[in-house]
């Protein structure tokens, strides 16, 4: 056997189903989750590297990341419905181990690398060890002064929301709630967009007049907080909810035909409320974009799970790998660049060898983590938390 063939071989086994997964993945989830990690990169691609066709798209890069929200709402949403629904209660602990083997091993090796390679970075300065431990490190960033892994932002309102929202489902149980199906989880989870958007509008009111605003203000009063971005979580929440204790009322409601239509038009209703301003939003954007853009991309996710049947026998060659690889390339592609750019200089990464030395030493490394950290670790979780498969879990959403 060649070394071709065995390296063939042994990526097919790195990105292969686990030994816990019981279906293969599913493509319409796999779709956005590759959408998503190709926005982001898009986002911090340098502008000398760019075509003119994405300088265009970057300016909305960053909304990759609302699409991972709504991505692991719904997930962490529906494994913890399911049971509820058959009358059982969620194992809360089994769920956490199961988040920690997924999150942690990446997340602490490449904490590790920031920390102690002086070349392992992408800003400057380094928030204390501890506000990543505790996933805090988000609240008050301050990205011109202590940018170095200011990616870890999202990890930290997601890591919240895996350890608050189990303790809310929980109350599902009530038995007049029970009763009821989604309604009151949809109702706190409303009431939680609505106070989201309304705290948003109080924080940014006065600060959106200022005429010479300082760098990086609006992400840390706005962009940042866990208390300002859980639209995208709460919207993927509210998806599960819906589809877990009415799925043929929704199906009926909100059929692929009519959600498909409906994503695009608030996609681009968010869309006009950026403009050319990037992530930095107006006051009436920092308001109402995130919940706006959010709803779309459940009504699109929910879309693409009506039509599974349909997607599942075209399955793009190549979608299932690079959406397994989203979490690590999100980890490391802009230290890995960044360490390119201190070598090599600006005036080498330009054009497309620019686009060329973004993308595939990112690529490269992401694969290597990927490998060696992360699906180890599933693996390990699997063997370790091995279980009967559940009613209602035909396809694989995630890891």
């Amino acid at each position: 056997m060649s070394f071709t063939t065995r390296a063939i071989a042994g990526l097919k086994a790195a990105f292969g189903p686990s030994p816990g997964d019981a279906a293969p993945r599913a493509v319409g989830p796999d779709l956005l989750r590759a959408c998503a990690i190709l926005l982001v990169m898009l986002q911090h691609l340098p502008k000398a590297a760019a075509a003119d066709w994405l300088i265009l798209v970057k300016p909305y890069g960053w909304l990759g990341v609302d699409v991972f929200f709504v991505l692991s709402g719904y997930l962490i949403g529906g494994q913890l419905m399911r049971p509820i629904a058959r009358g059982e209660a969620p194992d809360l602990l089994r769920f956490w181990a199961s988040r920690a083997f997924r999150i942690l091993p990446a997340y602490l090796v490449i904490l590790a690398l920031y920390n102690l390679l002086p070349g392992f970075t992408d800003g400057e300065g380094l928030q204390p060890l501890w506000r990543f431990l505790t996933f805090t490190m988000n609240l008050g960033l301050d990205y011109t002064r202590t940018g170095n892994f200011s990616s870890a932002w999202s990890l930290c309102v997601e890591e919240w929301f895996y350890l608050t929202l189990p303790l809310l489902v929980l109350g599902l149980r009530l038995p007049a709630l029970r009763r009821a199906g989604p309604w009151p989880g949809v109702g706190l989870a409303a009431v939680l967009v609505l106070g989201g958007m309304a705290l948003r509008f109080w924080l940014w009111r006065d600060l959106s007049t200022l005429a010479d605003p300082p760098p990086g203000l609006y992400q840390k009063v706005i962009y940042y907080p866990t208390w300002c971005r859980l639209d995208g979580l709460l919207m993927g929440v509210l998806l599960a909810a819906l589809r877990t204790f009415r799925p043929a009322r929704w199906a009926r409601l909100c059929p692929p035909w009519l959600a498909a239509p409906a994503a695009v038009a608030l996609w681009a209703a968010a869309i006009r409320l950026i403009g050319d301003n990037g992530l930095v939003l107006s006051l009436t954007g920092a308001t109402v974009v995130y919940p706006l853009y959010a709803l779309g991309c459940a009504l699109m996710l929910s879309a693409l799970l009506d039509l599974e049947p349909w997607l599942a026998r075209q399955r793009p060659r190549g979608l299932a790998p690079l959406a397994a690889l989203a979490y690590s390339l999100y980890l490391v592609h802009k230290p890995v660049y960044w360490a390119l750019y201190d070598r090599l200089g600006p005036e080498v990464l330009q054009g497309w060898t620019g686009l060329a030395l973004y993308v595939l030493p990112a690529f490269a490394a992401a694969i290597v983590l990927h490998v060696l950290v992360e699906r180890p670790f599933l693996r390990l979780r699997d063997r370790v938390m091995a279980r009967p498969v559940e009613a209602g879990e035909p396809v694989k959403l995630a890891a």
